[in-house]
């Protein structure tokens, strides 16, 4: 029989915060590191997305806080996005509802006056992006000196992102008697320096096998030859299956993004969304809200963008360009197949890409099957210009590349003055084709 929250050492107003949200049994993260954590230990806890890691940490440390009247915040917890800070300050506001608890969230790109009021004023937990958190521990708005429990969420993102220097001076800022709580889907080698440098001998937890094919998600891919052939595959499939209601669709950067719904709004106007970083963050949160409102029945997405997304009951996750790193394909498909439903990922796979399947598989130790295209697909034949292959000019009569002295000539003859030779001409010449007669320079003196 499975533990329920009840079994676990929570107290009454947590309980009550986790009925009213309807959740009865912790998942195998949050079973196996309520205890660590309570401990008082380090801990690294890896784990999928999709796998409820944000509660893991969140209800042991909100079980050890204790009220006080100074309201420096206690609890610090650090994530790479804006989106994702939102979503964990979501979540803290659930859990402590029956509380008498303040959390405040700080991200870049708005005004930092207000967040820095609302820090002022008083608050029990922070939650940030690294670089507005240096900005309001700097400017004396963020004072840490009572932080008890350190969280990075996300680790490996953060890195991705080159976060890696100002974690190390929040780390510097950080009081020296605290708790460290790092989570992550990938342990690199920079992550376990961070924890070698900076941690006390952490408590590894581990939710699943790194690289596990995640259950409940049916796994399929297309090979498919261009970017437009994509387009109309993917037009097709949302043309076709009423199943896809609610879709993730993963481009590789910001460019291919905005060309993907240029070609896609014409037909589904009113019914899609795209975001990435160059979007204002308020598009980007209306974004996300009309898509689980279910106003958008896809949004498009990068990578960044997406690992701060938590969206329920998303049907479908579509590939629509391959990651180029491995783990990032689990991050994409466990957005689907939550809460024990099933979910569908499907990538399409270009020539280019089949070393990143390979890599993906490996990984995972599964083979993705790979189904036949669509007879009524219409396969493209038009190519974007990263899709043209770069070739170097050869001669038609032998393919040998031409060399610049085999070029031909001008096909006019040049004006007499831009025929230059280099011809090194006296002072005595010169004066005497200027002046028609030898100038003299004047005596020695």
């Amino acid at each position: 029989m499975n533990m329920t929250f009840d079994e676990l050492n929570l107290n009454t107003p947590l309980l009550n915060a986790l009925s009213d949200m309807g959740y009865v049994y912790p998942t195998p993260i949050q079973r196996k590191a309520f205890s660590v954590i309570m401990s008082g230990r380090d801990v690294c806890g890896i784990a999928q997305t999709g796998t409820g890691k944000t509660f893991a940490y969140l209800l042991p440390a909100l079980r050890l806080w204790k009220f006080a009247k100074d309201r420096f915040p206690q609890i610090l917890i650090v994530v790479p996005t804006r989106e994702l800070v939102v979503q964990v300050v979501e979540e803290v506001k659930k859990l402590s509802s029956y509380m008498t608890l303040e959390v405040v969230g700080v991200f870049g790109g708005v005004n930092m006056k207000p967040q820095a009021l609302a820090i002022e004023n008083g608050c029990d937990v922070v939650v940030a992006t690294p670089g507005r958190l240096m900005d309001l521990a700097y400017n004396g708005s963020l004072r840490l000196k009572n932080i008890k429990r350190f969280v990075i969420d996300e680790v490996d993102e953060m890195l991705n992102l080159g976060f890696r220097t100002q974690l190390n001076n929040i780390l510097d800022l950080l009081p020296p008697k605290r708790q460290n709580l790092l989570f992550s889907a990938t342990i690199t080698a920079e992550v376990e320096q961070i924890m070698q440098d900076n941690f006390n001998d952490p408590v590894r937890i581990e939710a699943a096998p790194m690289g596990t094919p995640l259950e409940h998600i049916e796994q399929s891919a297309y090979y498919v030859p261009n970017f437009y052939t994509k387009v109309n595959l993917l037009r097709l499939l949302l043309d076709t299956d009423e199943s896809m209601n609610k879709v993730l669709v993963f481009v590789a950067t910001k460019k291919l993004a905005d060309a993907l719904y240029a070609e896609l709004e014409p037909a589904f106007n009113g019914k899609m969304g795209v975001i990435h970083s160059n979007k204002e963050q308020n598009h980007r949160f209306n974004t996300v809200k009309q898509f689980e409102e279910g106003s958008y029945r896809f949004i498009i997405a990068t990578d960044i963008i997406a690992r701060g997304l938590d969206i329920a009951e998303v049907s479908h996750v579509i590939n629509f360009d391959m990651p180029e790193v491995p783990e990032h394909y689990i991050h994409r498909i466990g957005r689907t197949g939550r809460a024990d439903r099933k979910g569908d990922a499907t990538s399409f796979i270009t020539e280019q890409e089949k070393e990143q399947l390979d890599a993906v598989e490996a990984l995972m130790r599964y083979q993705v099957p790979i189904l036949p295209l669509p007879d009524e697909l219409e396969i493209s034949t038009v190519l974007t210009e990263d899709e043209i292959p770069k070739v170097r000019m050869k001669e038609l009569s032998t393919g040998k590349h031409i060399k610049k002295e085999e070029g031909g000539g001008a096909f006019h003859e040049k004006l007499a003055r831009n025929k230059k030779v280099n011809v090194k001409i006296s002072h005595k010449d010169k004066m005497m084709e200027k002046y028609g007669k030898p100038k003299s320079r004047g005596k020695k003196r």
